[in-house]
């Protein structure tokens, strides 16, 4: 856990005008940075940037966030990751990185920067090697692949010789270059004719790029006849498959532009339905599909179709992402199986039938529950008792795995209906662990009602100035429990995050702190970030004014109470009189403010 106090700081440190301004194109505008979305098509900037506020807004399609939130939304980065990249960039140690010694740390950054190094010079030697590879051209072109294609992946050449990268790395005993996976060692093997020698020979090189850009891996295709087809990069520090997505980096607009992505099987699935019109594909690694790998396209969008050979492999490679999405599957994805003809993988299909057909055929693609079903039928005969006990055994494992959801309670009766059954028997059956037919009309466990008037105007400018949180002292904080307690307890914990911050707090950094809350503010920091900055003097006599408000509505409720008594009681009388001056009070400090206000 990353502590909040680092955060702030890190936000206190970062301009998110640099930040952003490495992938939006900004132009300054007032006191803000103005530019194209990149979350969504539009041809008129609406896209602001305030360095007063430290974040972002889309007036287009809400988008908006910290500079931790642009990395994530942008570049699809975990929220640590985000994190882990400000702070490098900026001087800053994560402190959960710093249960390493100080020497032990710099070992770890130097051996990082090291095999990156490494990785960046192959990838121009691949490179460099194509331009004059006349074969490796040959090919490429055959499968119809364009010069601007090629530079977009930047694909490269690896070529015929045994040791092809000496001419780049002089030190062809340095331990960089089989760590990287770039050279296989044998020396330790008895009877080895050749020592060390170039993994990679004889290949087209497909650069397998992060989310930075920035070359951890290579696949690399065999031009002729022989096996293994594709060679990939071995597990190396900067490299894990189950982690990675072929393509990801150069498809990432692409697929918000598309509003989907597609996953493929293969390197050259990807580049080629690049170059045919579909640039928002990525391909797997040569591994099954992992929840990882969902996890990050769910960071690019809330679509994703998955399109494979329709062949027995590529139903197999189906059913195995099948897997790897119930965990991820709710009521606001869409996940959808593409199945092309037995003889077609999608490069062949667009090539043959055109982009057309592929088109429609992205259209008709196969949702999440259908192919649940007939997976689990297939194989069953459900005329017998014997085949739906079989379908019903084969289902529980599968949606055991899914969260609760109105996704999950379709799948439920759908499965019923196929196996004679009703939901609630086959709910008990399986165990679920939040019976989603109950849980659809069950109350929330604990909702908290929106503050409204004079609670939400407060909550309001803490927000946008949560250095004024010191104001929101234990009697005012009281007196809006009495007048809505409800609602204050929202405003209670508002303050009192926004107060533990210190004097250096500000809206980007709360905004931050709040988003690990829940969703509860969401509404108020979408509100704030639309809104332009105001003096801090005008805020702080508006929330001065919100607190005396509420004094005075406790104020009048209370005399309504003392009144309504009758006055019998001595203390009551006493009592009564004090609301009076307070009452006064008030109104004579609101007199006073109004002269200033005038003045």
């Amino acid at each position: 856990m990353i502590p909040q106090s680092f955060i702030q700081d890190l936000l206190a440190r970062v301009d998110i005008v640099d930040v952003v301004g490495k992938y939006v194109q900004l132009k300054k505008g007032g006191a803000n940075y103005m530019g194209l979305c990149p979350f969504h098509n539009e041809k008129s900037p609406s896209f602001t940037v305030s360095p007063t506020k430290q974040f972002y807004h889309c007036f287009g399609c809400g988008a908006h966030g910290t500079s931790i939130g642009f990395l994530m939304e942008y570049s699809g980065m975990s929220f640590v990751d985000a994190v882990k990249d400000l702070a490098l960039n900026n001087g800053m140690i994560v402190p959960e990185e710093d249960k390493l010694l100080p020497a032990q740390r710099a070992e770890v950054q130097a051996k990082s920067l090291a095999l990156s190094e490494v990785m960046t010079k192959a990838s121009e030697h691949y490179r460099h090697h194509l331009r004059g590879a006349s074969t490796a051209i040959a090919y490429l072109k055959k499968r119809g692949l364009t010069g601007e294609i090629a530079a977009k992946f930047a694909l490269g050449y690896a070529p015929d010789g045994w040791d092809g990268l000496r001419a780049v790395f002089p030190d062809y005993a340095a331990p960089e270059l089989v760590e990287a996976g770039l050279l296989i060692d044998r020396s330790d093997e008895e009877g080895s004719n050749r020592k060390r020698y170039d993994r990679f020979r004889d290949r087209i090189m497909f650069p397998i790029r992060n989310t930075k850009g920035q070359v951890i891996g290579f696949g690399g295709r065999i031009l002729d006849q022989g096996e293994p087809k594709y060679l990939n990069s071995p597990e190396t520090p900067l490299f894990q498959k189950g982690y990675e997505l072929y393509g990801l980096f150069e498809a990432r607009q692409a697929i918000r532009d598309a509003g989907y992505v597609l996953v493929t099987e293969g390197y050259m699935d990807v580049v080629a339905l690049a170059q045919m019109g579909f640039p928002q594909a990525v391909a797997t690694l040569g591994t099954a599909c992992t929840p990882t790998h969902v996890q990050k396209l769910l960071r690019q969008t809330d679509h994703v179709i998955f399109s494979f050979d329709g062949d027995s492999a590529g139903r197999r490679a189906a059913r195995r992402a099948l897997d790897a999405c119930l965990p991820h599957a709710n009521d606001d994805k869409i996940i959808k199986f593409l199945f092309l003809p037995t003889e077609h993988d999608p490069d062949s299909y667009i090539r043959e039938l055109g982009t057309e057909a592929f088109e429609q055929q992205v259209q008709d693609a196969m949702p999440l529950s259908q192919f649940f079903l007939k997976e689990v039928a297939a194989d069953n005969d459900l005329g017998t008792a014997e085949g739906r006990a079989k379908a019903q055994f084969d289902a529980k494992p599968l949606l055991q795995q899914m969260p609760p959801s109105g996704l999950r309670l379709q799948m439920v009766r759908s499965l019923a209906n196929m196996t004679q059954t009703t939901p609630a028997e086959i709910e008990a059956l399986f165990e679920l662990a939040q019976p989603v037919a109950r849980a659809r009309v069950a109350p929330p466990k604990s909702k908290r009602s929106a503050p409204v008037g004079l609670e939400r105007q407060i909550m309001r400018i803490l927000v946008a100035h949560p250095v004024l949180a010191s104001m929101m002292n234990a009697s005012v904080l009281a007196d809006a429990a009495l007048l809505a307690p409800d609602g204050a307890e929202m405003l209670t914990q508002l303050a009192t995050i926004a107060y533990g911050m210190g004097e250096q707090a500000n809206f980007a950094a709360l905004a931050e702190n709040l988003r690990a809350t829940g969703s509860d503010y969401d509404a108020l920091i979408a509100e704030i970030a639309e809104q332009t900055e105001t003096e801090l003097d005008v805020v702080r006599l508006e929330l001065t004014g919100a607190i005396r408000q509420i004094r005075k509505q406790v104020l009048n409720a209370e005399m309504q109470r003392l009144a309504a008594t009758g006055l019998r009681e001595e203390a009551d009388i006493i009592r009564y009189r004090e609301v009076m001056q307070l009452q006064d009070q008030l109104r004579k400090q609101a007199e006073a403010e109004a002269a200033v206000r005038q003045v």
